[in-house]
């Protein structure tokens, strides 16, 4: 039974029906932009999300994580020309996209709410922000897509890099909720109303990866 005072964290709707539940926790799914998210009570605590965290072996001299990252990498180099600046938003704990985009030629910087816990670094303008595999962990996405859109130039790249659902019966068979700091989950009706939102353009890569363009003109 979905809580009276439970709304969407994305869009703010209080439209929301329960979507699925597993063993370990419900998962309920928003009308209005079809996000599907996880209650805050079943929350992990910031000390166990920690934790799990602690477990990657990111590392910017791991080839295979390379590759993991090459379509983010690529989406960057096709569409902002260097000299550049740009957020990796979210980068971990063994930042590698900023590495390997520094590479490059562009001017990279860092944030991470438990690595990279700079703030001054979300006080100044971008040409492009990239975000690998965060914003299913978002418990604020709404707050944060607003903030990350605000942080753009005009003309400025979103890439997003995340696996969207498909439908309810895939969701259920699908190891990607399984992860416990995975809370939020979208798909491509939520990536359009985000674009619709914030006045973006979007553009749909592939599987796991948007993209979305600041318009100039308001």
């Amino acid at each position: 039974m979905i809580d009276a005072a439970t709304s969407c964290p994305l869009c703010g709707s209080l439209k929301l029906e329960d979507f699925y539940r597993d063993k370990l926790r419900p998962y309920l799914r928003c009308l209005t932009c079809e996000l599907v998210f996880v209650p805050a009570d079943h929350y992990l605590s910031a000390e166990q999300e920690r934790k799990q965290y602690d477990l990657h072996r990111n590392d910017p001299a791991d080839q295979n994580y390379r590759r993991f990252l090459a379509p983010v990498f690529s989406a960057v180099r096709e569409r902002v020309a260097t000299p550049a600046q740009g957020l990796d938003y979210g980068s971990g704990p063994g930042p590698t996209l900023s590495v390997m985009l520094q590479e490059s030629g562009y001017e990279m910087s860092i944030y991470d709410i438990f690595y990279a816990d700079d703030r001054a670094v979300l006080d100044r303008p971008y040409h492009f922000i990239t975000c690998t595999e965060v914003v299913e962990h978002l418990h604020h996405p709404g707050e944060v897509l607003s903030q990350l859109f605000g942080l753009l130039a005009p003309g400025g790249w979103l890439t997003i890099m995340t696996k969207r659902y498909t439908g309810k019966e895939a969701f259920a068979q699908w190891h990607y909720k399984n992860d416990p700091t995975h809370v939020c989950f979208y798909s491509d009706a939520t990536f359009a109303f985000v674009a619709d939102q914030f006045n973006t353009k979007l553009e749909v890569k592939s599987k796991d990866l948007v993209l979305l363009q600041k318009r100039v003109d308001p």
